[in-house]
């Protein structure tokens, strides 16, 4: 479960929306104003994935914080049901396993790109990796859904949900049929932050793997 929680959550680097008018203004004006006008942001979030059917087992739900400065830099902190710190400096992705004491470095490159996460936090030219396009109202959201142009990433289709030009929820479906749902709470937008806080500091006595 460790492992598909990083994975999913390396895979998941993208964008949020503020739009300063029409709380039911189209998703995509939404989403591009957000874009443009949100360079950091913080808040809490729950993760699930979807049950396929009636009979599949659920999935126990995972819930922490986050905070992003654009591009590449960010803090994903898994609180329960238990923890796990996912960070970026704009280099490189740190991602920390603490019952394990045990950090993976991997190279950031591109590796935001066509994933998830380069809608929340990578840089504003999201229309040259993602093929975004309407997907109407529903639970009281305005919903857009962005497809990835590359054929090797891992995702089939993101869909975003907005109400008030803020980000409000996320389904990630993936190339294997599984859904995954991230809903954001107390989203503030462009907060005051520390020059240092996306510097990772390696704990000490922790393994260190280099990807």
């Amino acid at each position: 479960m460790k492992t598909s929680l990083a994975a999913l959550l390396t895979a998941t680097l993208a964008a949020s929306v503020f739009v300063s008018g029409a709380a039911h203004a189209a998703a995509l004006d939404q989403f591009k104003a957000f874009v443009s006008g949100t360079k950091s942001a913080k808040g809490e979030f729950t993760q699930q994935q979807v049950r396929k059917s009636a009979n599949s087992k659920a999935t126990p739900a995972s819930s922490g914080s986050f905070v992003f400065a654009r591009p590449g830099k960010f803090i994903w902190n898994y609180q329960k049901p238990y923890e796990q710190l996912l960070q970026a400096d704009g280099d490189q992705l740190y991602i920390y396993d603490k019952d394990l004491n045990q950090v993976t470095i991997k190279k950031l490159g591109n590796a935001l790109g066509s994933s998830p996460a380069a809608i929340l936090f990578g840089s504003n030219d999201l229309e040259k990796n993602f093929t975004l396009s309407e997907a109407g109202t529903r639970d009281g959201l305005e919903w857009l859904n962005a497809v990835p142009k590359a054929r090797d990433t891992t995702f089939e289709q993101i869909s975003i949900g907005l109400r008030d030009g803020t980000p409000q929820a996320m389904e990630l479906k993936d190339t294997f049929g599984q859904t995954s749902v991230l809903k954001f709470t107390n989203f503030q937008r462009n907060p005051s932050l520390g020059a240092q806080q996306f510097k990772f500091e390696i704990p000490k006595g922790a393994d260190v793997i280099n990807n």
